[in-house]
């Protein structure tokens, strides 16, 4: 049977069914296409499908300051995270100090999202550089918020624009956001509050965190094979024959997301 949905529709509506209601989802404004796809654009229409449907509850934070914007009056995506385009889409509230400084306690903040250029099996992620600290090949955008994300929010969503072998790589060249260095224990050793990441979601599969923080496939996309994930990792992933593909969307959710949440299709394009 032919998809009728896009990988951005698939992605968005299964990152929706693992919010919960009443919980506070934090995302910000990244920059570049693909980047802001994959960190700010699918994660909050994923928000707002949830609130639709399972989670009236679910508080959407966006940048940090506004809340709960009406996602259906975008025209264009905002050029910063203090632009007007923000400044004056329709919100429930923005918070009174913008545009200065905010900040939230521990365990304010119940799931947030990230990315970067390189993910090693314990969900460490880098986005500082390539190549040794000292004199790196590349220089990166730098940690920017990343290293308060993965160690006090809830939990983390890692979003993976690209999946390519020197993407998903053994060992990443800088630590930007620590995952389970020495599984759950490890990071508890390190006396870090929140619970790490829990799921990475890239363009070939779904992955997750078993309950010693070790890295697994959760599914594989429509139309995408065990093998194209084992080809384009670059670290052992074992036996993937009994991986399930991921489920699709149904027409409700399509019609929710296309209809009510992004009709002008600046989200999802």
């Amino acid at each position: 049977m032919e998809k009728h949905f896009t990988l951005e529709e698939l992605l968005t509506v299964r990152l929706a069914h693992t919010f919960h209601n009443g919980e506070v989802g934090f995302t910000g404004l990244a920059t570049g296409k693909a980047a802001a796809t994959y960190i700010t654009n699918i994660p909050l229409a994923a928000m707002q499908l949830a609130r639709l449907t399972h989670a009236p509850d679910l508080t959407v934070l966006l940048a940090g300051w506004c809340v709960n914007p009406d996602l259906s009056a975008l025209t264009r995506l905002p050029s910063s995270e203090y632009g007007n385009e923000l400044l004056n889409l329709p919100c429930e509230a923005q918070m009174t100090t913008w545009p200065g400084p905010w900040s939230h306690r521990i365990g304010e903040i119940d799931f947030a999202f990230c990315s970067g250029v390189q993910v090693d099996p314990e969900g460490n992620v880098n986005c500082t550089c390539i190549g040794a600290h000292e004199k790196p090949k590349v220089a990166l955008v730098g940690p920017i918020f990343l290293p308060e994300h993965l160690a006090v929010f809830g939990r983390e969503y890692i979003m993976m624009p690209h999946h390519e072998k020197r993407c998903f790589t053994e060992k990443i060249d800088h630590i930007s956001g620590v995952g389970f260095p020495g599984g759950r224990a490890g990071r508890k050793e390190l006396g870090l509050t929140g619970s790490g990441p829990c799921k990475i979601f890239t363009p070939l599969c779904i992955f997750s965190f078993d309950e010693d923080g070790k890295l697994f496939v959760e599914s594989i996309h429509p139309g995408v094979t065990a093998q194209d994930v084992i080809d384009n990792t670059g670290f052992a992933l074992g036996d993937l024959s009994a991986v399930p593909e991921t489920a699709a969307p149904s027409d409700e959710e399509l019609a929710l997301l296309r209809n009510n949440i992004d009709p002008n299709r600046i989200l999802l394009g």
